[in-house]
């Protein structure tokens, strides 16, 4: 029953994307002691298990997505321990800014149909 209780990923590449998803979720968050205790843990988890492991299996990819989102994630504690905000995300183990993605702007048409409303996206 408690083997199950963890996730288990099935490569290195699998644990950086669970990882970059845990980070994600608290970027915004305040910033607090057991905070920046837990991002010290994913760091360390990183670069003590998913670095061997890359290494081991000869995934010089997966060695420097591994290596890139420790920078990511070492910037993302000096920013916040500057009290700046973090105005972006990591998508593939790197900081992309918020105003770097396009916005699509979303209409709401109302017809004479029954339907309701129908929606147009326009870029």
């Amino acid at each position: 029953m408690n083997e199950n209780r963890y996730y288990q990923p099935k490569d290195a590449k699998d644990a950086l994307r669970y990882i970059e998803g845990l980070f994600n979720q608290y970027l915004q968050a305040p910033l607090t002691m057991e905070l920046v205790s837990y991002h010290q843990k994913l760091i360390k988890q990183i670069q003590e298990d998913v670095l061997p492991t890359a290494q081991k299996a000869g995934q010089p990819a997966q060695v420097a997505n591994a290596n890139q989102l420790v920078d990511t994630m070492h910037d993302w504690l000096r920013i916040r321990m500057n009290g700046q905000p973090y105005a972006g995300k990591v998508r593939h183990f790197q900081f992309v800014a918020d105003d770097a993605r396009p916005k699509f702007k979303r209409k709401v048409l109302k017809g004479r149909r029954s339907g309701g409303h129908r929606s147009a996206r326009h870029g």
